[in-house]
């Protein structure tokens, strides 16, 4: 028998039609041969074997790694740069290159922006983009050059005819020369010499910030700057929240204290139900757990998912559950909210519920907001027939839900159990660093992701 011809070829039956979401799927673009060649000779130095290399050998190598680190370093933050001025990252429908960085390449928020950050730096000093084109500036230089030597002390040594290239000479031959450790000190003394009287006197409230950062474990991080009206007030807030809970035999440090009256603060807030609304809910702690679980007092191994996405301890839950409302959410086989809620043109509170604990949060590729937000988004418009169901709702992040809106769309793969994202022209966003050098496709390194609870022995 000959064998049968492959699908598509000249006399055979004609190859199956691809899925909607399957044609939608692209691979990114390889990348300019350049880059290319770099990734090529990379992949093989990461395999070299380093077990019989001398001590001298090994520090070579080192060197001259950390060399190639700054120039792939520097090469980033250039193109980061210019790509901001171009708002090329609009084409994935994002605002800007730090969220870009941040949701498509994995980086974290501090180092999106450091990068960004020092792309400006070498844009504004020809002369040190010149030494970190050869790898001899670190992208932690760079971040010490920006942060002393802004864009605004710089305009203004150009406007008052200041020597700028001679100060750009100056800073380069601080990183590049014997002292590095004293650019700090040199970029200071510039910025004086510019300057003598410093910044005009601003708005203190201008300076206001607070970052929290989510870690991993579901713990916070806090970091921010207070001006001295808003700090007095906010120290005298906690300081009696923490004196009216203090008692006989308080080992707690006042840094323990202050962390706790914050915490209280939020709770009283929190209890009283005088906070604004936040997406059509008031604002609570959400924490997802299996009904035995809670149940169980001495099932402390098993987990709870909070309404960030963060996972903890079932005694979170526990807790919580001492003076909160329980809402009962069914599970189907395949680990999702079953079916809930009524016909209505807005999203009741049980649909967006169900559809917290499936996307928990902005499903648009790319992007990280958490579920309070986001709106709840009809995939099919209700006045087009739409039902008002946890199937035809999403959740979108007000940026990208005018996104939809206006030529983008998103599109539920049953296959793979997860959201696709595509762009006006129906190609689709994919997020990472990985890009075939040669065209070809990549393996699919995704795996399913893993069931909201585990199975049961």
């Amino acid at each position: 028998m000959p064998e049968p011809l492959p699908p598509g070829a000249l006399g055979a039956d004609p190859a199956p039609a691809p899925s909607p979401v399957a044609a939608a799927r692209r691979r990114p673009e390889p990348p300019p041969d350049d880059v290319t060649a770099v990734i090529d000779a990379l992949l093989v130095a990461a395999g070299a074997e380093l077990g019989e290399a001398s001590s001298a050998q090994l520090l070579d190598r080192a060197r001259g790694l950390a060399r190639v680190q700054n120039l792939v370093a520097a090469e980033l933050a250039r193109v980061v740069a210019h790509a901001e001025t171009q708002e090329a990252a609009a084409a994935d429908g994002l605002s800007g290159m730090r969220p870009w960085l941040r949701g498509h390449v994995g980086a974290s928020g501090p180092e999106a922006a450091a990068t960004l950050a020092a792309g400006r730096v070498l844009q504004r000093m020809p002369v040190l983009g010149e030494a970190a084109a050869q790898g001899a500036v670190t992208l932690g230089q760079l971040g010490v050059v920006g942060r002393v030597l802004t864009a605004d002390v710089w305009a203004t040594g150009e406007a008052a005819g200041h020597d700028m290239a001679a100060a750009d000479q100056a800073v380069t031959d601080t990183v590049t020369g014997n002292h590095p450790r004293t650019l700090p000190q040199v970029c200071q003394r510039i910025a004086d010499l510019i300057d003598p009287d410093g910044p005009e006197p601003v708005d203190p409230t201008a300076g206001r910030f607070l970052r929290i950062t989510r870690r991993a474990d579901g713990s916070r991080a806090l970091r921010g700057t207070l001006d001295a009206a808003g700090g007095e007030k906010v120290e005298a807030a906690l300081e009696a929240i923490a004196a009216a809970g203090r008692c006989e035999g308080d080992l707690r440090t006042p840094e323990q204290r202050s962390a706790d009256a914050l915490v209280q603060l939020a709770d009283l807030h929190l209890a009283a139900g005088d906070l604004p609304v936040l997406r059509t809910v008031k604002p609570q702690l959400t924490a997802l757990i299996q009904l035995e679980d809670l149940a169980d007092p001495t099932g402390v191994a098993a987990t709870t998912t909070l309404g960030s996405g963060a996972t903890a301890s079932s005694l979170v839950a526990r807790q919580a559950a001492c003076d909160a409302d329980i809402a009962r959410i069914v599970l189907g086989p395949d680990s999702l909210p079953l079916d809930v809620g009524r016909a209505r043109r807005l999203v009741p509170a049980h649909i967006r519920r169900a559809a917290e604990v499936r996307d928990g949060g902005c499903v648009f590729t790319g992007c990280h907001n958490p579920a309070w937000m986001c709106d709840a988004h009809h995939l099919v418009h209700w006045i087009d027939g739409g039902a008002t169901s946890r199937e035809n709702t999403a959740l979108l992040c007000e940026r990208h839900h005018t996104q939809v809106h206006h030529g983008f769309s998103i599109t539920w793969d049953a296959d793979r159990g997860h959201w696709r994202t595509l762009r006006p022209d129906g190609t689709e966003i994919l997020v990472g660093p990985l890009t075939d050098t040669r065209g070809d496709p990549l393996p699919d390194l995704h795996t399913a992701d893993p069931p909201l609870f585990p199975a049961r022995s």
